[in-house]
């Protein structure tokens, strides 16, 4: 089912054509790896392997807050369930879909493979001052 609104046309838009966009330093900068990087990396600030600080820059103050929050209570929840256990360990990027809604802003869906199952991540990327930062982020 297609919503329509007056920003956004009916027709369905394929990511394939628009995600590269010109970066600041005039490079090429595909989304889809971008996306893939910080969801790779969010799923290893979760299991506890990466820290969060390598992705301030990449997360709104919002986003980094609540994967801040998520990241304790995970690493809480797996000390008092598990152990000593890695809440997760070693997850694996499968797939990634993005939608380019305009030049400066794109969603991302990402499926994750992990030990025992796979993850859905959903991101919405805006592009401020030459910079991809994620400005939406929920991980399944």
């Amino acid at each position: 089912m297609t919503v329509t609104t007056p920003s956004r046309p009916a027709t369905r838009q394929s990511g394939r054509g628009t995600s590269a966009v010109r970066g600041s330093n005039g490079t090429d900068v595909d989304v889809r790896l971008v996306a893939r990087s910080i969801a790779q990396a969010a799923l290893e600030v979760l299991a506890g392997t990466r820290p969060l600080q390598q992705l301030s820059r990449s997360l709104d103050p919002e986003c980094y807050l609540a994967l801040q929050h998520r990241a304790a209570l995970t690493r809480k929840h797996a000390a008092r369930v598990r152990g000593s256990q890695q809440p997760h360990s070693s997850p694996m990027v499968r797939s990634v879909r993005v939608c380019s809604i305009s030049e400066s802003i794109c969603e991302a869906s990402i499926v994750v493979a992990e030990e025992q199952r796979c993850r859905a991540v959903a991101m919405r990327l805006e592009r401020l001052d030459g910079v991809w930062q994620v400005t939406a982020l929920e991980i399944g």
